[in-house]
């Protein structure tokens, strides 16, 4: 057995027996957000890759909760028999149609007509809406390939946020994730964790902290944040993964180990769509500057606190994905406070 990954795997395992830091309003306001700046373009871009022809609204969700978190452009790349729909439903955010297979499906078809929005975002996340799993797996594959074949001197790449069906086609890319190690962040549910683990889930914590590991990413799971292992960067992501969107240096940053937990949250969050907002609000605080560990952190905790506060005035069950959206900016002005 090779033991190239043994001291990763050594890692993980004294950082899953350590605790976790527990996220609390206290925690967040010494670990602020950046600042507003002053125009939409010091907030940074949001791209979102997904939206095939029977799950456009996933898409939509995603979108609208960068817009929510801050982030000051917002791009949409979904099925091109979607695309008009969705630029009408949201006119805050840009819109490409890609071409689609016959069952509606994105995949690399087309892939060059989103290759400049890729290479000028800060955050770009891909899944929410994607619905067919060889496709999913040629998307990404092609972006690698792009990323890969950038030379010096290029622009920067952006953090890459993956969810659903991108996550589900990951294990099949371990080999090929060089161009994307140390800007990772990851969305998993507990299902789509054991798929990313190749087995069942046992403890969520130090299985969130062995995928931090395993696939070099920032990863929220249910609740449970874990980062890769990162000597000398007390918020536990990349010490320079901070965005040319105005972000602050990891020095900046409460020593706060490398994985978290939130404590808020109720059963009401697992609802259709819940996790394309959370996905969606983490990479627009990436795009305003953060780094991806303090962008998981922070989304996770307003996700869960936005489903708190619909939770008293809506019911614990019964509230929708899409309300969680509205929610945010008041809670971020309360944090800031």
């Amino acid at each position: 057995m090779s033991t190239r990954a043994e001291p990763a795997n050594t890692a993980a395992k004294d950082s899953a027996n350590t605790a976790a830091t527990l996220i609390t309003p206290t925690l967040l306001r010494s670990w602020p957000l950046p600042s507003a700046g002053s125009d939409k373009y010091s907030r940074g871009a949001v791209l979102v890759v997904g939206g095939g022809r029977r799950t456009p609204g996933a898409a939509l969700l995603a979108g609208t909760a960068a817009l929510r978190a801050g982030a000051g452009r917002v791009t949409l790349a979904v099925a091109e028999s979607v695309a008009v729909q969705l630029a009408v439903t949201l006119p805050e955010a840009g819109v490409i149609g890609l071409p689609q297979s016959a069952g509606g499906s994105v995949g690399d078809a087309g892939l060059e007509n989103l290759l400049g929005d890729f290479d000028a975002a800060d955050a770009v996340l891909i899944g929410p809406g994607l619905d067919d799993i060889g496709q999913t797996e040629a998307l990404l594959r092609g972006l690698l390939r792009h990323d890969a074949a950038k030379g010096p001197g290029q622009n920067a790449a952006p953090t890459v946020v993956l969810d659903a069906y991108a996550l589900g086609a990951l294990p099949r890319l371990a080999d090929e994730l060089g161009p994307w190690a140390g800007r990772l962040i990851l969305t998993p549910n507990p299902t789509e964790a054991a798929i990313l683990l190749g087995r069942d889930t046992r403890d969520l914590a130090a299985d969130v902290v062995e995928l931090a590991g395993k696939y070099r990413a920032v990863v929220s799971c249910q609740g449970m944040i874990a980062g890769p292992p990162a000597v000398g960067n007390p918020d536990g992501g990349s010490p320079d993964s901070g965005s040319s969107a105005g972000g602050s240096s990891a020095a900046d940053f409460p020593a706060t180990g490398d994985h978290w937990e939130v404590t808020t949250g109720y059963g009401g969050l697992g609802t259709s769509g819940s996790g394309d907002i959370l996905a969606g609000a983490i990479a627009g605080l990436r795009a305003r500057g953060t780094s991806d560990a303090q962008a998981a952190c922070w989304g996770t905790h307003l996700h869960a606190a936005a489903g708190d506060r619909l939770a008293s005035r809506v019911g614990s069950l019964g509230y929708l994905a899409r309300e969680l959206a509205d929610e945010l900016p008041p809670l971020m002005m309360e944090l800031a406070t």
